[in-house]
C-alpha cells in the first residue's frame, strides 16, 4: 500500500521542481502563480501577486475557469513544502498543461530565506 510521501516522490519524478534560487525568476515570467494550500493558510501569509486554488479544488477549478482554459499557460505552484503543489503539478500535467513548476520547500523555504510574503492586515477599529 502506497503512503501519501510514496505519491509525492512519485509525483516529483514527473514534474519540474524550480530551486529556491531560481523561483524569483521564474515567478516573473509566469502567467500565474497559484497557491495551492488551504483559504487559511493563504490568508496567514502568501507570495506577492499569488492567487489561491486550494488542491482539493484544483481540477474543477481549472475545468471550469475560462481563464485557465490555455494549456500552454505559464504557471508556477506552490504549497506549504511542496508535497500538495507536486501532486498538483502533476495532476495540471496530466490534464494537458505544458508549462508548470512547482517551488521546491514551498512557502517554508521561501519564509526561511527571508524572502517578502503578503499578510492580509485586520481593519483596525479604533
Amino acid at each position: 500500500m502506497k503512503t501519501a510521501h510514496d505519491l509525492v516522490e512519485a509525483a516529483r519524478a514527473e514534474i519540474t521542481e524550480l530551486p529556491l534560487d531560481r523561483s524569483e525568476d521564474a515567478i516573473r515570467e509566469a502567467d500565474l502563480l497559484i497557491d495551492v494550500r488551504e483559504p487559511e493558510e493563504y490568508h496567514a501569509g502568501h507570495l506577492p501577486g499569488a492567487i489561491n486554488v486550494p488542491r482539493g479544488l484544483l481540477e474543477f477549478k481549472l475545468s471550469n475557469d475560462p481563464a485557465l482554459e490555455d494549456r500552454s499557460l505559464n504557471l508556477v505552484i506552490y504549497c506549504k513544502n511542496s508535497g500538495r503543489s507536486a501532486l498538483s503539478a502533476k495532476v495540471m500535467k496530466e490534464m494537458g498543461y505544458l508549462h508548470v513548476q512547482s517551488i521546491a520547500g514551498g512557502i517554508e523555504a521561501w519564509e526561511a530565506a527571508d524572502m517578502p510574503l503578503v499578510k492580509p492586515q485586520l481593519p483596525d477599529f479604533d
